[in-house]
């Protein structure tokens, strides 16, 4: 897919959607919402059109291996908070750090070309609602490794 790909009317409700909330939704959250305006689009258009935007560089993708990834209309390089209780993802507004990138590339012998940093806990609501954090399955401990 090419990083210039045209900005259709389609694709910019799309955007336009995803960037009217900071819930950083799911794309059924956003299929919904487009299909208030469209009614005939297609959820896969909606993945299509997603996915077009993060090549595009208009979104990003959060993937917490959950099978529902996640979408932010803030391309900007920011960190993330995500609760162990209820899913919720928020904006952490922390300034992004460049100096790790560098440390992480005197590190490495491979291009770092930058770092996504989460952090993970309970929010305050679940905490006011005794809400127990579940742990998610990328949590879980990889299986040990067959000994040879």
């Amino acid at each position: 897919m090419s990083k210039f790909q045209r900005m259709t009317e389609q694709r910019r409700l799309i955007l336009q959607v995803l960037r009217s909330t900071t819930s950083h939704p799911t794309a059924d959250w956003v299929y919904e919402r487009v299909r208030e305006r469209l009614p005939n689009v297609s959820l896969g258009t909606i993945y299509r059109n997603l996915r077009a935007l993060v090549v595009m560089g208009e979104a990003l993708e959060l993937n917490y291996g959950s099978g529902h990834d996640r979408f932010d209309g803030n391309p900007k390089p920011h960190y993330h908070f995500r609760c162990d209780a209820c899913g919720k993802v928020y904006d952490i507004p922390l300034p992004y750090d460049v100096q790790l990138d560098a440390a992480a590339s005197k590190l490495f012998s491979g291009t770092v070309r930058g770092h996504r940093l989460e952090f993970y806990g309970t929010c305050s609501e679940c905490e006011a609602a005794g809400i127990e954090p579940r742990l998610p399955e990328q949590y879980t401990p990889p299986p040990e490794p067959d000994r040879v």
